[in-house]
């Protein structure tokens, strides 16, 4: 299998002009020094080529109009505030000052970094440029070194109605800082007031973020409006192939002139004489032969108009030595007044050797007529016979079902075979009437001669309009010539804001199609027991429902299993009692001596019995014996156990949907997801999104305000409510009665729905771009939220609300008055029954001794066992200035419910108050009904000015006088990038995530370096913590005030001393970052090297 090559220089004699642009020439005239000509560079830039501004009482009559016009001119972050010598010694204050024809720098700060001059006068201005823009297309540079900086992105600006008039700028983050400063950035570039931007179809552009997701190309209009004209993009930028393709160029030797000289051919190109068979279109050609292809060939010249109806036009072109033809693709750029073009024939003429070959074309295209393709490939003819066939190949896209999975944007692809590739080709007419909706298979045909088999495919997307990022699941390929379906796995964002930002993937065959639905199977499977894994925790308590029957399954006390209970049935209970990975024992609630057991052949009540749980991507459950492997509970349409050997009947089920008890309980903190990794998120904005991810921005704190009503408190951001208002639907509600809803259980799916009390009918919905929006209920999962416990709560005591504001109160008050006296009292001893289990299980004293120096911050606990954490867990109580004081132990009362054996606890303070100092001398835990006593000496200092600079220590059990787990000092290298004001005075955190557990968020504060976090640095820290294992990822957070104080962070090495390996961990990225309109100031790194 060979790569489809092509060769380093292509080009067109000069017999083309087109391409060239006509500069004015400047004059120097002298005229006499009645005012001051001095030159403005940028501070620490040495690119900037600096502005030259004649200074005169006329022109400026104060220092300060002159920063203001400067602040127009030079890019800065806050604008010119200061202007110095070009040293940075003196700084000039006034006008009088300034000395004719000298330089200076500007900058925002009263901090200059000087520039060699003599460098940045040599740099010439773009506009003054003598060299034409080339319409030779680019070497691929070489993939850039893992933790080097990705490069500025181009963009060709166009100026309104002159499409001969054009510039390439580079989106670098000293031009993008406001959308206003880019525009004067362009006012600059292109010599004339640039106000509007328009997309080169002429939508308009009315943000940077709309700038930097455009498709490479725009053009700068004044006042006026978009003037339509031949913007060709791929004529200068040359996207005839995607991103990423690289093209091998094979050895020359020493017979580099000979292979040019061999490569010179004559294309003869006629175009029909239907009615409106010309065009206004660029044409480019390309040809492969056995050794390479070339490069996408531009035709076109300066003797009249070209490709007009019944012309023939006659080309010479060099395309290197690219060995015997055998395939030919032309097409054009689709631009000017009427790109639709029906091509004749073309016949290719070898100059040296006098070979020719002639291609009957007579062929559309154009995108309004025959497939809309407007590219075609052509197989040479030898001795009258194509030398491959031209075949159609479907192309399955199948869009993710994330929210906002979805896009806008134009998605391109090429396919590679061992006989060459596609070219770059934009899917736009499929069987769907929108495509790559989220959940959906987009179906395409791709035209093209037979590329043999196939290997690799590159996908991406042009990121023009909003919201185009995209998650692509995978692409399928059929040929139809063999009926062999390759399929090419991603499984990945597409998105600059997401994932590693790529816009562009490269994808490589699998073995077979039945392997790569087997693997993403799997994947589903392993990510649905990854979201539902939580209800499995030991303590809680469960039901089992069957779609079959529509009943619950329950364990009676004979011991007999059916699934025909009620939704209310005490039978139907069952208790987590144990829990390792997906194996659990389930033990009957009502009677603790029955489980649910599988012995020979059915299910029954008996001893207690390991189960196995295999979760299904429809978030059902099968229920399968650990001892014998294959044996699952069944149930048959009567609700009763069925026969194994009858399980292939259509009317038997062993699939079940599983319920959690206490989900809604009062205080608890859920996550309502809205997909397998995504969930209900409070923006910055007040809106709400269901592409939220799944972290503490997410979480929601439950208030109960009587039986199946509650309101959703945002954790990250207190006293916000989900509510639904005014026919909106966000999380600015203040907790009135626009924030209440009702719960409405989904059987089919355990999913929930939050029906508006104040609006009934009215439901939280999402939009197909995860957007949160007041719906009608329907069945579809729009409206579906799968809820997940992060911490449980507590039941109500009966006659008290959950928040004691008035107008709550009364609604209880209502509630109670409805009750019987019998109900009221049957609740209250539940509750008090439930209470007593919950406290003697789940409550622990902690007590704190503190050492000779005491602390007033806010201290925190955590806990961690080997089946979950508990925290952050707050040590106050009514008197916190009694809390902590020097030589004294204080005593709390803590609950940590469901987390196993605890192997180690964090302790640490936020050091605030006027005491930030703390001598932590040791913690003791004793569990409160088995009296079990941990104790952890720490002798620690939590200070950032004494010891190692730490709030935080983290404390193993001591067992049989060792620690179960050692503590370990990570020695933590950050780097910092080398890209412009990639450095940063912003805090910044980092988290370690390891096979048992975490490190917490650390303050990296104390560095090896005077000045922390400079452009290409490196910095030095050490993070003590409980082993972690094997690490698997890190989070980092920059918390940027402003724009000016954003990082580029390169990458994050990790070295445990006593071993001798290293953790990578990529970044390259600015931080924060904007992904789908929400700025994220963290980010998680995952080890180089996995998944």
């Amino acid at each position: 299998m060979s790569e489809t090559p092509s060769t380093s220089f292509s080009m067109i004699h000069a017999t083309s002009s087109e391409g060239q642009v006509s500069f004015p020439r400047h004059l120097s005239v002298t005229h006499p020094v009645v005012a001051k000509r001095i030159s403005f560079y940028k501070s620490g830039d040495p690119q900037f080529g600096g502005v030259r501004v004649v200074v005169n009482p006329r022109s400026f009559k104060t220092f300060d109009a002159l920063l203001d016009n400067l602040s127009k001119k030079v890019p800065l972050p806050f604008g010119v505030r200061n202007i110095s010598t070009p040293r940075g010694r003196h700084s000039i204050t006034r006008l009088e000052d300034l000395e004719d024809g000298e330089s200076y720098l500007c900058s925002h700060s009263k901090k200059v970094q000087p520039v060699d001059l003599d460098k940045a006068r040599r740099r010439p201005l773009p506009w003054l440029s003598s060299r034409s823009l080339s319409t030779r297309e680019p070497r691929c540079p070489a993939a850039a070194a893992p933790g080097m900086p990705r490069a500025p992105r181009r963009l060709l600006v166009f100026r309104n109605g002159y499409p001969k008039t054009r510039r390439v700028v580079l989106l670098c983050r000293k031009v993008t800082q406001s959308f206003e400063a880019f525009l004067q950035h362009l006012t600059v570039v292109m010599q004339y007031p640039v106000a509007k931007l328009y997309a080169i179809d002429g939508r308009k552009i009315p943000s940077l973020q709309a700038v930097i997701l455009s498709s490479r190309a725009v053009v700068a209009a004044g006042r006026e409006p978009f003037k339509p004209g031949n913007y060709d993009i791929q004529k200068y930028l040359l996207p005839a192939r995607l991103p990423e393709i690289s093209h091998h160029v094979h050895r020359k030797g020493n017979a580099k002139s000979e292979n040019r000289k061999s490569g010179n051919w004559k294309v003869t190109i006629v175009t029909s004489d239907l009615p409106n068979a010309g065009t206004s279109s660029q044409i480019y050609i390309i040809l492969y032969g056995q050794h390479r292809s070339s490069a996408p060939i531009y035709l076109y010249g300066t003797d009249g108009a070209r490709f007009q109806d019944g012309q023939e036009d006659i080309f010479t072109i060099t395309v290197g030595d690219i060995g015997t033809p055998f395939k030919m693709r032309i097409g054009h750029t689709n631009s000017g007044l009427s790109p639709s073009w029906h091509c004749k024939k073309v016949q290719l003429q070898n100059m040296n050797s006098g070979k020719e070959f002639y291609i009957p074309v007579q062929r559309w295209l154009a995108q309004d007529q025959e497939d809309g393709e407007i590219c075609r490939e052509f197989p040479l003819l030898n001795k009258g016979q194509p030398i491959l066939p031209v075949i159609i190949y479907e192309v399955y896209v199948a869009t993710g079902e994330l929210w906002n999975a979805g896009t806008a944007a134009n998605v391109y692809i090429s396919i590679c075979g061992a006989k060459g590739d596609t070219g770059s080709r934009l899917l736009f007419r499929s069987k769907s009437s929108c495509n790559f909706l989220r959940g959906q298979t987009d179906t395409f045909f791709l035209e093209a001669v037979y590329l043999g088999e196939l290997y690799k495919i590159v996908i991406g997307h042009d990121g023009l309009g909003p919201g185009n990022g995209w998650f692509l699941d995978d692409v399928v390929v059929k040929d139809p010539t063999t009926n062999d379906e390759y399929a090419f796995f991603c499984h990945r964002w597409l998105d600059q804001g997401e994932d590693d930002g790529k816009i562009v993937r490269e994808l490589y065959a699998r073995d077979n199609s039945i392997f790569s639905a087997r693997q993403k199977l799997e994947l589903q499977r392993k990510k649905t027991w990854i979201a539902e894994s939580w209800k499995f925790m030991k303590g809680n308590t469960l039901q089992f429902y069957s779609r079959l029957t529509r009943g619950f399954v329950r364990l009676h006390p004979d011991g007999t299993v059916d699934a025909n209970g009620e939704k209310t049935d005490k039978y139907g209970l069952f208790d987590v009692i144990f829990n390792k990975g997906n194996i659990c024992i389930f033990q009957s609630h009502e009677m603790k001596h029955l489980s649910l057991a599988l012995d020979n052949g059915s299910a029954g009540g008996g001893a207690p019995t390991e189960v196995r749980v295999l979760y299904q991507p429809n978030r059902s459950a099968l229920l399968e014996s650990a001892l014998v492997p294959g044996h699952t509970v069944i149930f048959n349409r009567h609700g009763r156990i069925a026969d194994e050997s009858s399980a292939g009947c259509a009317d038997l089920s062993r699939e079940f949907v599983i319920f959690v008890k206490g989900v809604f309980y009062n205080s608890a903190v859920v996550l309502l997801a809205t997909s397998l990794c995504q969930a209900l998120c409070l923006q910055p904005d007040g809106t709400c999104t269901g592409a939220g991810n799944q972290s503490e921005k997410s979480y929601w704190k439950v208030h109960k305000i009587s039986s199946g009503i509650c309101m959703f408190e945002s954790v990250k951001n207190a006293r916000m409510y989900l509510r639904i208002k005014d026919g909106q639907c966000d999380g600015a509600g203040t907790g009135d009665t626009d924030c209440h809803f009702k719960i409405k259980k989904n059987l089919e799916n355990a999913s929930v729905s939050l029906e508006s009390v104040k609006n009934p009918g009215l439901f939280v919905g999402l939009q197909p771009n995860g957007q949160a929006k007041p719906v009608i209920y329907t069945k579809d999962e729009n409206v579906c939220f799968y809820p997940r416990v992060i911490q449980f709560g507590r039941e109500n005591p009966m006659g008290m609300s959950a928040i004691p504001s008035q107008g709550e109160k009364q609604i209880q008050e209502s509630k109670n008055h409805k009750e019987s006296p019998a109900e009221s009292e049957a609740k209250e001893i539940r509750h008090s029954q439930s209470s007593e289990i919950l406290l003697s299980e789940d409550e622990w004293k902690v007590f704190v001794l503190t050492g000779n120096t005491g602390t007033r911050a806010n201290v925190t606990l955590w806990v961690y066992g080997d089946e979950g954490v508990s925290g952050p867990v707050s040590l106050s109580k009514d008197s916190p200035e009694q809390l902590f004081l020097p030589r004294q132990e204080d005593e709390f009362q803590v609950e940590i419910r469901n987390i196993g054996d605890i192997y180690k606890i964090r302790i640490g303070h936020d050091g605030t108050s006027g005491l930030p100092e703390w001598s932590l001398q040791k913690v003791t835990m004793q569990h409160i009904k088995s009296k079990k006593i941990l104790d952890f000496v720490a002798n620690a200092w939590l200070s950032q000015i004494q010891a190692d600079g730490d709030l935080v220590c983290e404390l193993p059990v001591i067992k049989e006088g060792r620690p179960i787990f050692p503590v370990v000092r990570y020695h933590v290298d950050v780097y910092t990038g080398q890209l412009k004001q990639a450095e940063t005075e912003a805090e910044v955190s980092l988290c370690l995530y390891g096979e048992r557990g975490d490190s917490g968020l650390r303050l990296l504060h104390k560095s090896n370096m005077p000045v922390r976090f400079q452009r290409g640095q490196i910095d030095k820290f050490e993070v003590e913590a409980v082993s972690l294992g094997k690490l698997q990822k890190v989070l980092l957070r920059c918390e940027a005030s402003d724009e000016s104080q954003y990082w580029y962070c390169e990458k994050v090495v990790v070295r445990e001393p006593s071993t001798a390996s290293e953790s990578i961990f990529t970044c390259e990225r600015w931080i924060p970052f904007m992904s789908q309109g929400i700025i994220y100031s963290e980010i998680e790194l995952y080890l180089q090297g996995e998944d």
